[in-house]
């Protein structure tokens, strides 16, 4: 999934939010299925009690105040609200989307959040946030849409506390791919950019040997692959129920390239070149 020149990451993100909205579901990511017949909103609720679980959110803090959490990426807003009503964090939300910013701030401010999750524009490799300024940085399923993901990486490690964490789950790439099979599949590689953006997928190993790197211990490095599988029906379905609305929003072929998009992902989830994972590391005291 190679980029093309003058690719705006935001620019994509804003005309297709209120479409992924119902295709993707409330929570814009994919989902972790125990058993494989969960409803959609079921399973990517799981995935974000995962990354809960692996911040360690219900622990609290040292001295008594409420936890706060970078959300990197936090498309509309929907886990932030969640982990914080559950939890009692306090949120920043941070994204380069105009579009998702409004959309996560009347999301918060609905259910009566407002002020204790908050949402800003801003550059998860570049955040501008002052050092030690969090207990975690999360980045779910947004590091894939970066270039930069070292600074990305170091932005998150900067932010995060003595005793802090950073959990990352995102999208994996498990397999080189030879320039000779790029080729062959450049129609294929070309659906899933219009579709789903500039992505570029990087090795759970490279999410976690980059954490150790920047000094800090690895907790969790677990595949999810097989988990998330069942995603891609569920994407379907949620394509065939909103056909009409969804093409009204991005048009018939970002209708269709969505479709095609999840029959091409769910073939190399299955043959093993791409996957899914979650990675948390903790800043030593």
């Amino acid at each position: 999934m190679t980029s093309g020149t003058g690719y705006e990451p935001a620019a994509h993100y804003d005309r297709v939010t209120e479409a992924w909205g119902l295709l993707l579901g409330d929570e814009l990511h994919y989902g972790v299925f125990d058993h494989g017949d969960e409803a959609l909103d079921v399973a990517t609720a799981a995935l974000t009690e995962r990354m809960v679980q692996a911040a360690r959110l219900p622990d609290g803090s040292a001295d008594g105040r409420p936890l706060r959490v970078l959300d990197i990426g936090c498309g509309s807003g929907a886990p932030a609200c969640a982990m914080s009503e559950a939890h009692g964090v306090e949120v920043v939300g941070i994204t380069t989307s105009a579009v998702g910013v409004e959309t996560a701030l009347a999301r918060a401010a609905a259910r009566g959040l407002a002020g204790t999750v908050t949402f800003e524009q801003r550059d998860g490799t570049a955040n501008g946030l002052p050092d030690a300024s969090f207990d975690v940085a999360w980045a779910l399923e947004s590091a894939h849409l970066m270039r930069d993901r070292p600074a990305l990486l170091a932005e998150a490690a900067r932010v995060v506390r003595p005793g802090g964490r950073v959990v990352l789950c995102d999208l994996l790439r498990f397999r080189d791919i030879p320039f000779a099979e790029v080729r062959e599949r450049r129609d294929d590689f070309a659906t899933l950019r219009a579709a789903f953006g500039d992505a570029h997928f990087a090795s759970l190993d490279y999410y976690a040997t980059g954490l150790t790197d920047l000094g800090l211990e690895v907790e969790v490095a677990d595949d999810l692959t097989q988990a998330t599988l069942p995603t891609f029906d569920r994407w379907r379905a949620n394509a065939e129920t909103h056909h009409d609305a969804v093409v009204a929003l991005i048009g018939e072929d970002g209708h269709r390239d969505f479709v095609r998009s999840c029959d091409i992902l769910e073939a190399f989830w299955r043959d093993g070149t791409f996957g899914y994972g979650i990675v948390a590391a903790r800043r030593p005291h």
